[in-house]
């Protein structure tokens, strides 16, 4: 089986393939960072089940299979907590292979040295447990996990690695891509009158361009509607502007994305959320559009009858 492996140490570790349908089996050294690497899974959109008894594998396999079909991914993690059961992770993992279903296994591994700070940080019981130090408790997980490290598609090493270096990672191996390529950007305008999103990243104020607003003709409109957009656009201090946010968002969705978060939000601001900030908007999302695949625009403050999301 060929294996990808990577460790915190490789700052340009290039992406493992993107997992389409396959169900992803987490499992490895206790301690290693399990948990944190099931939010990050959770936050790429698969369903996660945590500390799975393997003699439950194949039925969740099959019910996997099936949500495959409907673009729903699954991650499960089973680990030593499962005490004796998990000795017969192999025999499962042979169950599903002579079934054929598809399947990858993800392994997380990390230094005795670190693993010894964690448990001494967190005080927490190692599974393998049975009066033995904690190196000799380490030494015999190791001995029990071996060969299922040996099958793994991948091994993460996360000895050096953050949570957010670790969601980074399983983006690459996972998706195929960097997290700046998979953080979602959302484009959307607002009214100040009706107050300023509480989820907004970015907030800009375009309410120094002229506004429509006061064209009787271009009142009942939005900035959805090509005569107000041609209005708004037509004034050069609007395309500098759409200039100057665009290559902000650009210059900065890199560092937006290495903090971890799952999507950065572009508040763009008029009077009412009719007109300016709506056009606005969509001439941002379209110029970023061309570099940048995961982008939509939504518009807060507009009616519904006149709201086209995307």
């Amino acid at each position: 089986m060929q294996q990808s492996e990577t460790s915190g140490s490789d700052e340009n570790q290039p992406a493992a393939g993107h997992l389409s349908s396959e169900m992803l089996v987490v499992t490895g050294m206790s301690g290693a960072g399990k948990t944190q690497a099931m939010k990050a899974l959770e936050d790429l959109d698969f369903f996660c089940i945590d500390n799975l008894p393997p003699q439950f594998l194949s039925q969740l396999a099959q019910l996997a299979e099936l949500a495959a079909e409907r673009g729903q991914r699954f991650a499960v993690a089973m680990d030593a907590r499962s005490r004796e059961m998990f000795s017969d992770l192999g025999a499962h993992l042979d169950g599903l292979d002579a079934a054929g279903i598809k399947y990858k296994v993800l392994f997380l591994d990390c230094s005795d040295d670190v693993l010894v700070r964690r448990y001494s940080e967190t005080r927490r019981r190692h599974p393998v447990s049975g009066g033995r130090s904690l190196f000799e408790q380490i030494a015999a997980e190791r001995r029990l996990l071996a060969g299922i490290r040996d099958r793994a598609d991948m091994v993460l090493d996360t000895t050096r690695m953050t949570s957010h270096d670790m969601k980074g990672r399983l983006a690459q191996m996972v998706e195929g891509k960097t997290l700046a390529e998979g953080i979602e950007v959302d484009v959307m305008s607002f009214g100040f009158k009706h107050g300023v999103p509480l989820d907004a990243d970015l907030v800009f104020d375009v309410r120094f361009l002229p506004n429509p607003y006061y064209d009787l003709d271009l009142r009942p409109q939005t900035g959805l509607d090509a005569p107000v957009r041609d209005y708004v656009l037509s004034n050069s201090d609007a395309g500098e502007f759409v200039q100057d946010v665009v290559k902000f968002v650009r210059r900065w969705l890199k560092a937006y994305a290495e903090t971890g978060r799952p999507r950065l939000t572009v508040a763009i601001g008029c009077t009412g959320g009719q007109h300016r900030s709506v056009a606005i908007a969509e001439a941002v999302a379209d110029a970023i559009k061309g570099e940048h695949d995961n982008i939509g625009t939504h518009h807060r403050d507009m009616p519904r009858s006149h709201n086209r999301s995307r």
